[in-house]
């Protein structure tokens, strides 16, 4: 009996612990206002920067689901989708995003954002092209108060949350802001680099007083690396020339330095890929990535595993990316399409 206790006491309080991390990291990331970080870069193009939009030249759509960190009760869960095309009488692509993203239990914490872009397209050289583009965004911060949050005064030692908060909810549970973006995208025929700026005007989405986001700059670039030199491999299974493609993907916000070294193997219609990442006082995680890529669909699954020190309580994250690229329309195809990673 006395054991029976005890092993309950000990469940209990390991339950108690891990919810608590959840709320604090929770919390700590609404108050850093850092932004949702995905593995798979360039299966979300539009995300990573809006000079990105139409440059497929050809009708886009990009799904994601992201679940970070489901070891915690705060995990972080994020849905994303986008579609983009090249438009001839606009000189350029144009694009749309939707996404929503959910922290805490059953999403005590949610954020919506809907973002459309115009990114203007020239020519520099024979083989040097130009986007650039820019996001207007509207986003919506909703706290769920009354439901699924917790705090350190509602816990019994012996019986968990128990109790009552003395916690007092913002006078506004859901916050409106508009949200503004802008990118700018360079290509050569085996190479691609990009600079991008989001929260240019800072919104305030605090809730009790203002805590505005700060900027996010973005360098990303990387380059094709042809392994043999034959246009086709001549294979029983019909695999395409193998391509190393080495990335690197630099992100600052709020006096956070987030590093991304990446490299792909593209053996059509295969790609599988390893990412390291780390911030500006640690490591973070490796990033582990395949995906199938035919015709005018593509899958691609990642796992990021955790090198700090919350490797033994996040349970790493997970991202499946699914991408669908409709038919070129005839007048359109004289546009040379931008050449980037699949995932």
């Amino acid at each position: 009996m006395i054991i029976g206790q005890i092993m309950s006491k000990t469940l209990l309080q390991g339950k108690m612990k891990k919810a608590l991390a959840g709320i604090l990291l929770m919390f700590s990331a609404a108050a850093g206002a850092q932004d949702i970080g995905f593995s798979q870069f360039y299966a979300n193009p539009l995300y990573l920067n809006p000079g990105f939009a139409g440059s497929a030249i050809a009708p886009r759509i990009s799904l994601t689901y992201r679940a970070q960190w489901p070891g915690l009760v705060s995990a972080f869960t994020t849905v994303s989708a986008s579609y983009d095309q090249y438009v001839d009488e606009l000189h350029g692509g144009i694009g749309a995003i939707v996404m929503t993203d959910r922290q805490g239990d059953h999403g005590a914490l949610s954020t919506n954002m809907l973002g459309l872009m115009y990114a203007f397209r020239f020519q520099l050289s024979r083989d040097i092209f130009i986007s650039a583009g820019l996001q207007a965004s509207l986003v919506n911060n909703a706290l769920n108060w009354s439901n699924y949050l917790r705090f350190p005064d509602q816990i019994d030692q012996e019986l968990g949350f128990s109790y009552a908060t003395g916690a007092t909810p913002p006078s506004n549970l859901s916050r409106w802001s508009a949200d503004f973006n802008a990118g700018v995208l360079v290509s050569g025929s085996q190479w691609y680099a990009g600079l991008s700026a989001s929260h240019l005007t800072q919104p305030n989405q605090a809730f009790y007083s203002e805590d505005r986001v700060p900027m996010k700059i973005t360098v990303h670039g990387g380059g094709f690396l042809n392994v043999s030199e034959e246009s086709r491999r001549q294979s029983s299974l019909g695999l395409g020339t193998p391509v190393v493609s080495p990335n690197l993907v630099y992100q600052y916000q709020g006096g956070f330095h987030y590093f991304n070294y990446g490299l792909y193997l593209d053996w059509m219609p295969f790609l599988v890929g390893v990412w390291f990442r780390h911030g500006t006082h640690n490591a973070d995680a490796f990033i582990f990535q395949v995906g199938v890529q035919q015709d005018y669909f593509k899958v691609g699954y990642s796992y990021d595993v955790t090198v700090s020190k919350l490797a033994n309580s996040t349970a790493g994250a997970h991202e499946l990316t699914v991408g669908i690229m409709l038919p070129v329309p005839e007048h359109k195809k004289k546009v040379k399409a931008i050449r980037c990673p699949s995932f």
